[in-house]
């Protein structure tokens, strides 16, 4: 059996600055570390005429996308790789997906985040979201509140990204993971 990798998931959203932490902190590793963005996989979906499907079955699509990209990260790590992970768990079911496919596995979970004016700023110099999505997400993203660190990229990357490799270093033997697999199982007990 192959040794267990590590997942680092950084959680947060749209624009709170989790692509950037990701690759910083990756550039800064000494081991190999694959890096899984969820953008990753929307991206490499095809995409048919937005007419064949209703919004009904593109949300469908959606979940089923977030699905895989779950599946792959709990595989990879389950595999002996080390990954970082880049998603947003602004629905319940996206949390609950991870924690039942990651027992026993070793994972970080960090809140990335920015301030209110930050985040409206980087969200509109982007360009390709909805404008005031990044604050609805904030809302979501967090809405389970439990994590092994948290980091604001307010001010840029480096603070933040020196936090996660000491966390990567030096890990916390109570994770978040853990805790909120045992009370998410016993509020559906």
């Amino acid at each position: 059996m192959p040794p267990r990798g590590r997942l680092l998931l950084l959680n947060g959203p749209t624009s709170a600055g989790k692509t950037t932490v990701s690759q910083a902190v990756a550039a800064r590793l000494t081991t190999p570390w694959l890096v899984l963005p969820v953008d990753l996989f929307h991206h490499i979906r095809t995409r048919p005429d937005a007419a064949v499907l209703t919004p009904r079955e593109w949300n469908d699509v959606f979940r089923r996308t977030r699905a895989a990209y779950h599946r792959a990260l709990a595989g990879a790590v389950a595999s002996g790789c080390d990954v970082i992970g880049d998603h947003v768990l602004s629905e319940p079911w996206r949390l609950d997906d991870l924690l039942r496919l990651t027992p026993g596995l070793d994972v970080l979970l960090v809140h990335v985040t920015c301030s209110d004016a930050e985040i409206r700023r980087r969200e509109k110099a982007r360009g390709d979201r909805d404008p005031g999505s990044a604050m609805i997400q904030r809302r979501q993203a967090f809405q389970h509140g439990d994590c092994d660190l948290e980091v604001d990229t307010t001010y840029g990357p480096d603070e933040p990204t020196a936090a996660v490799l000491e966390l990567i270093r030096r890990p916390p033997t109570d994770r978040a993971f853990d805790r909120l697999r045992a009370s998410r199982g016993r509020r559906d007990a």
